[in-house]
């Protein structure tokens, strides 16, 4: 049996959403690939969603359409990621004239709605990388124009499919330490991963929603998956301490700093010719600069937070992000009526490591990269018993092993079923960001949120399966 390429891309939208539909075994017409067109093309965009689709799956599709508001940044995508397709400064321009059935979305957060509901309204498949959105108003937009246009919106979760993750999965599945009653989880980013969040436009609200939304919809979205649950209710603190005007100096930008002999924190992007190619190359067109000062009295994002988040099954969550710590890793514990499950990735004092700390987000980026093999422990506890040690084979590129199994889930083996249900559509996207955004209310009216208040979907006790 031979699909055409539309019942191909529907068949993947149903499973990626999580769609409580069967899927059936088939094969498709390789002849008519599948016709994909990318918005944004920063360093995600042309890399993971640009790049790796061509090297890896070009038998089966095709880019016919690049866009971004910035003409220098186009050209250089074209050439990186190896494509002939024609490019274009005007989105609608390029819906009109490629007329795709997957639109890809990698631009800053802020605008990923406007790119998302054009996409579904001109009746195409969407595709976005994480966050969905940034506040609540965005999120109910985009899920009114998913209903009323009958398409599908897969959103980029790759930290689900890392064998780590998978494997906490695995054990809460089969009720290794009973129910869940409560979790306690600690992300902490080094002063160079988490320093270059407030170099870029991370830094500002309006433009990334904070880290909350930004970068903390990975975590959220791992304890939803995680405990099977929606967040019901959230109280957060949060506060600029060290980075932004809190800073002893300040500068245009590290290239031109004054004070780069003397400031810890010194970027020297020179080093770097991709992100010159891509950026610094590029800066006369739209005035983006990659290496901007992180202590600029701009910079209105938390870099100290905290929250308390009651999940609708009873589930009680304290979670944690730092963004100036001396290592980069993340903590989590489950607590049950039977015992514990401790885990945790790249305690520098835990493991064995030739990766630096300057070099780990580096290295968790790079796709297709030969590494050392490498294992990780989970730690079971239960209660009057000793503990057990769980061994997990693991990987430092592609997001702990995850880019390349998401892609494959996407592009190559979308009908065979996943045990762990780790694909995500709308719901989860909106979920996820609805804790960060919840947080970064509770911040500024100093009371919880109750997650039923900002948008139309009411949280559930077990997570259904479903694109809405």
């Amino acid at each position: 049996m031979k699909n055409s390429r539309r019942k191909f891309l529907t068949s993947i939208c149903m499973l990626a959403a999580a769609s409580a539909f069967p899927i059936q075994s088939f094969g498709f017409d390789k002849s008519k690939k599948l016709k994909i067109v990318l918005v944004g093309t920063g360093v995600r965009g042309t890399s993971f969603w640009g790049k790796r689709l061509v090297d890896e799956y070009s038998d089966i599709l095709e880019f016919v359409g690049l866009s971004d508001v910035n003409s220098g940044r186009l050209n250089y995508a074209k050439e990186y990621i190896g494509v002939t397709c024609p490019l274009f400064t005007n989105f609608d321009e390029m819906l009109k004239k490629t007329k795709p059935d997957l639109v890809i979305v990698t631009t800053v957060d802020a605008t990923h709605h406007e790119f998302i509901i054009k996409g579904l309204e001109f009746g195409c498949d969407v595709l976005t990388e994480k966050p969905l959105t940034t506040d609540e108003t965005k999120a109910q937009r985009i899920l009114d124009a998913e209903r009323k246009s009958g398409k599908n919106l897969i959103v980029g979760f790759n930290y689900r499919w890392s064998p780590y993750n998978t494997k906490i999965k695995e054990l809460l599945m089969n009720n290794t330490i009973g129910d869940i009653t409560s979790v306690d989880f600690h992300w902490y980013l080094n002063t160079y991963h988490g320093a270059s969040y407030f170099r870029r436009w991370h830094g500002l609200k309006d433009k990334g929603g904070s880290l909350w939304v930004h970068k903390a919809t990975h975590h959220f979205d791992l304890l939803n998956w995680w405990l099977d649950a929606d967040p019901s209710e959230v109280f957060a603190y949060g506060n600029l301490e060290h980075y932004g005007s809190n800073g002893p100096f300040k500068g245009a930008n590290c290239r031109t700093c004054e004070h780069k002999g003397n400031c810890e924190y010194y970027f020297d992007i020179t080093q770097n010719q991709r992100m010159m190619d891509l950026y610094v190359a590029n800066e006369n067109h739209d005035g983006y600069i990659r290496d901007n000062c992180l202590f600029r009295d701009e910079i209105d994002i938390y870099d100290k937070m905290s929250a308390q988040i009651k999940y609708a099954n009873d589930v009680t969550v304290n979670y944690s992000l730092t963004t100036y710590s001396p290592f980069e890793g993340w903590r989590i514990a489950f607590n049950g009526t039977k015992g514990r499950i401790e885990a945790s990735l790249d305690i520098p004092y835990n493991i064995n490591t030739n990766v630096d700390q300057a070099e780990m987000h580096a290295k968790e980026m790079e796709q297709n990269a030969l590494e050392e093999a490498m294992t990780e422990n989970i730690i079971v506890h239960k209660l009057w018993n000793d503990f057990d040690t769980v061994t997990v084979p693991t990987e430092k590129g592609g997001h702990g092993g995850g880019d390349k199994r998401l892609h494959d889930k996407i592009f190559k083996t979308p009908e065979i079923e996943d045990p762990y249900a780790r694909s995500a559509g709308i719901r989860d996207g909106i979920m996820s960001i609805l804790i960060g955004i919840g947080a970064r209310n509770s911040i500024e009216t100093g009371n919880p949120v109750k997650i039923a208040d900002l948008t139309d979907l009411v949280p559930l006790a077990k997570r259904i399966k479903s694109t809405n």
